[in-house]
């Protein structure tokens, strides 16, 4: 077999090794780190120093800059991250994503063989059961499956037969643009400039390719990055096909300026590079910060003209108003589950808040005996089931992918979105016995109208609990949802019997008792799915196993 091929087959396996020790060492960080992810989001602001520390930080994460970009698509598509924030993640993910180059670098280090062997230690402590081991036993192999790969791509390069012979191929492309196009078509093809950049870094490093032609290269590996955020963007909202066009012009900017420099300038950015930097694989790996940081300092203050010019390029269309979407959710997040779970507890408590609006307004309504709000509640309850719909169907892809207490947090949301879905059918079922009774012209005494707020009120604080609990976990106000529940029974059976007395006397028509009866026995079902989404913080199905789900 020919030297070549031989090389050939090398660098490939390399690659593969190189990408899987890459996405495991992500996929770990990711998932130890979900919390602190979700803090640093939940940070972000109008400060552009915040949000570009921010995308910095959860790409050096998840060692992924196309994932962040990713991400914050699909925080403008779900309308909780403005096109301009966005804008500034963008610029710190792709400071962020320089770090994978550094530690490819260090492979040059006489360390190699030792980090190399934990991918060993990492395949040890993945078969411990304890997650957190388990998580640190993947970080562990993945970063050993780096250097792994990193060391079977140098050895293809071991004969100066095939050392000499990409080198010539190299050289023989005269033309800097084209080298930028073939860096740019490679990554755009393998969907990773860390990849690209870790193969770059082992070509300088053993004499396959000279520094000035791999600086081209990586120009164009930034550009070609690219094309994973335009994919993402298919098929999403306006702003987000916008986040992705800017992610295409930072780079482009970026690239086109650093060409421009180096037209003129390569031969002294080639000796300032080997003056201060001994290894010619972190040479490249440093030039690749010192790129990235330098086109983020020079374009942050131009964040507004490119958000503009993103406007420009992709217009508003006018939308239907009968068109639902998600508010916090989209499929784009499931790639990163421990930001895939906290939306989906963001849609989870959208959905609560539509079924109380609807509840407190047909509720209303009926007491007050007016139909001025029912296009309204129509409305939410088209909404309501439009957001349940989407939701299980988001939480059944959200399944497969999360491990540990996501795992349960998952599960419980399934009960919590068919309890809320339950509460918004009840606030329509109010509604129909208020058409009902305007048809017949009937109304409830004074006394039965008191009585009916007073269980009405018992609900609205039950409400209020149960949110509180769900959103912030807190197992110490259990007890007092469990004891309105109580409370609430009780009102039941006791304004029922009140309510026959009443007919008794003459003071409530007997018509009026189906409505009556309906209403209390609705307004208890309210009570028991509240006190569902309540316990689901620690009982997935709700306050006992054999409650009924009514």
């Amino acid at each position: 077999m020919s030297p070549i091929l031989l090389c050939m087959l090398s660098l490939l396996a390399g690659i593969g090794v190189f990408i899987t020790g890459m996405n495991l060492m992500g996929d770990g960080l990711e998932k130890s780190a979900g919390e602190r992810m979700k803090r640093i989001f939940k940070k972000v602001s109008n400060n552009p120093f915040i949000n570009v520390g921010a995308g910095a930080v959860v790409t050096g994460i998840i060692q992924s800059s196309a994932a962040t970009t990713v991400m914050a698509i699909g925080f403008v598509n779900a309308g909780v991250m403005s096109l301009l924030q966005a804008t500034y993640i963008i610029m710190g993910a792709n400071i962020g994503t320089t770090v994978t180059g550094v530690i490819v670098s260090l492979s040059a280090l006489p360390i190699s063989e030792f980090v190399s062997a934990f991918a060993f230690i990492g395949v040890m402590l993945m078969f411990i059961k304890k997650e957190g081991i388990k998580r640190l036993g993947q970080i562990l192999c993945g970063f050993g499956l780096i250097f792994v790969g990193l060391s079977i791509m140098s050895g293809a390069f071991k004969d100066p037969v095939v050392t000499d012979a990409f080198a010539n191929v190299f050289l023989s492309i005269k033309i800097p643009i084209l080298l930028v196009v073939v860096g740019a078509a490679f990554t755009a093809l393998i969907q990773s400039s860390s990849t690209t950049t870790g193969l770059l870094i082992i070509l300088v490093g053993t004499g396959a390719m000279d520094l000035g032609t791999a600086l081209y290269i990586v120009l164009g590996a930034n550009i070609g990055t690219c094309i994973t955020a335009f994919i993402a963007s298919s098929g999403t909202n306006e702003n987000a096909r916008r986040t992705a066009i800017i992610h295409l012009l930072f780079n482009l900017i970026g690239g086109m300026l650093f060409f421009i420099v180096l037209s003129f300038l390569e031969a002294q950015v080639c000796s300032l590079l080997k003056t201060l930097i001994a290894d010619p694989g972190m040479q490249l790996a440093w030039f690749h910060v010192v790129f990235n940081i330098t086109t983020t300092l020079v374009l942050l203050p131009f964040a507004k003209l490119l958000t503009k010019i993103a406007c420009k390029i992709i217009k508003e269309k006018k939308k239907d108003e009968k068109a639902f979407t998600n508010k916090h959710i989209n499929d784009l997040f499931i790639k990163t589950p421990p930001i895939a779970v906290q939306q989906a507890k963001k849609e989870v408590e959208y959905m609560a808040e539509l079924a109380h609006t609807n509840l407190k307004l047909s509720f209303n309504a009926l007491t007050k005996k007016s139909l001025a709000e029912a296009d309204q509640i129509i409305a939410n309850e088209d909404i309501l089931d439009f957001t349940n719909t989407s939701l299980t169907h988001y939480l059944i892809k959200l399944g497969p992918v999360v491990s540990g207490n996501d795992e349960k947090v998952v599960g419980s949301f399934f009960h919590v979105v068919n309890d809320l879905e339950r509460i918004g059918d009840h606030a329509e079922n109010f509604l129909d016995i208020n058409k009902k009774m305007n048809e017949e012209n009937l109304e409830f005494s004074e006394k039965a109208k008191q009585d009916l707020m007073m269980m009405y009120s018992k609900i609205e604080k039950m409400f209020e609990i149960a949110m509180n609990v769900f959103d912030k976990t807190d197992k110490d106000h259990l007890y007092q949802i469990a004891e309105l529940e109580d409370e609430v029974d009780g009102l039941k059976d006791q304004l029922s019997a009140g309510h026959v007395s009443r007919m008794a006397k003459g003071d409530c028509s007997v018509e009026l008792g189906a409505y009556f009866y309906s209403l209390v026995s609705g307004l208890e079902r309210v009570a028991d799915h509240l006190v569902n989404v309540a316990y689901s913080i620690v009982n997935p199905i709700g306050k006992e196993e054999t409650l009924e789900n009514k």
